[in-house]
């Protein structure tokens, strides 16, 4: 990755529609090395997808609850039951394993309180939790998928795809 790869990513992240030629004179590249550098990205797995972003509560999702969960049980088994159907939940958003005192977080979208209700309790009955936290939120006030790429150095560009990379290939549960 180079500082012309970057640029790719930054005009690709506000705007998927973009076309070729469009990027290719912004980063003052031809269009077949261009397209090259895409489809490179692609395959390394650095873009993932191109997508449209859905203004939620515009389309009747109008509750967005952030979730703190301690796990009971830290059995691999368990582990990867309640992995396996807390992702197939569609409210579920985003997922993630963290490090410290909170096991899970979870971001969950849905319609309203009644809605979250029977999520919740969908949710608490695939494994014994020690604590399930809710935090609604009330108002966004920042929300971006744009990474910022404008922070990476040169020097740590290759490592950091080097890394990213090599992550994507990890994909054995560890108990938390």
């Amino acid at each position: 990755m180079d500082r012309i790869d970057l640029q790719i990513l930054k005009i690709l992240q506000e705007d998927a529609t973009v076309t070729v030629a469009d990027i290719s004179a912004r980063v003052a590249l031809s269009p077949t090395p261009c397209w090259k550098r895409i489809q490179k990205m692609e395959t390394l797995g650095i873009l993932q997808k191109r997508v449209a972003l859905v203004a939620a509560p515009l389309v009747g999702l109008g509750l967005t609850v952030h979730i703190s969960i301690q796990a009971g049980d830290h059995s691999a088994d368990k582990l990867e039951s309640f992995v396996r159907v807390v992702s197939a939940m569609p409210e579920v958003v985003e997922f993630s394993r963290l490090a410290g005192d909170v096991d899970y977080a979870l971001k969950v979208v849905t319609t309203d309180i009644s809605a979250y209700d029977a999520f919740y309790k969908r949710l608490t009955a695939v494994v014994p939790l020690r604590s399930v936290t809710s935090r609604f939120e009330l108002q966004k006030i920042k929300s971006t998928t744009s990474l910022p790429l404008n922070i990476i150095h040169d020097a740590e560009i290759g490592r950091a795809a080097a890394v990213a990379v090599s992550s994507q290939r990890v994909v054995a549960l560890r108990p938390v």
